[in-house]
């Protein structure tokens, strides 16, 4: 059985950045450790938006720009940036919370194997969720957990809840 990880926006902007908090910055280490040790294929997503940002409907809701492609803030963090030049990876851009290819590609890179897929990243209550209950849409019989060690929400209390909800949904929490 294939393994996937997927490392869900730890972007900058979203550790020490615009939308940055105490408990994104924590989780770097583990975040960093788990993709060097980690044997399978692996997804980075990268949250996108562009200069029109506040003009969007998340940008009118979440009024705060981050993540705009090419600038600091879209960049991984320095340590996991120059992991991954090191290390072979999928690079899946997404331009909301939840990213409709990241399961296209994901059966591209199966090419008809079984597979599980464990997730990890920013902000459990956000981006991590979406995508965890995207995948879990497209491959129900598919094993798919959730490092919450290796994840941050927007605030501890929503972290929790995000937990919560992918257990009710089958997706295993470790």
């Amino acid at each position: 059985m294939k393994r996937f990880l997927v490392v869900v926006d730890m972007q900058k902007d979203f550790v020490d950045g615009s939308l940055g908090t105490k408990e994104a910055m924590a989780i770097v280490p583990a975040v960093t450790e788990k993709v060097q040790s980690f044997e399978g294929d692996i997804f980075v997503t990268y949250d996108t938006h562009f200069e029109d940002y506040l003009e969007t409907a998340e940008g009118k809701n979440l009024p705060v720009p981050h993540c705009i492609y090419e600038t600091r803030g879209w960049q991984l963090t320095e340590a996991l940036e120059e992991l991954m030049e090191e290390i072979p990876h999928y690079k899946v851009q997404k331009y909301t919370f939840g990213s409709t290819t990241l399961p296209h590609l994901m059966t591209e890179v199966a090419d008809g194997e079984d597979f599980s897929v464990e997730l990890i990243g920013l902000c459990t209550d956000i981006c991590v969720v979406s995508n965890a209950l995207i995948l879990k849409a497209h491959f129900p019989e598919a094993p798919i957990s959730v490092d919450s060690a290796c994840c941050a929400g927007v605030t501890p209390e929503l972290h929790e809840a995000a937990l919560r909800t992918m257990k009710s949904c089958q997706i295993d929490v470790k």
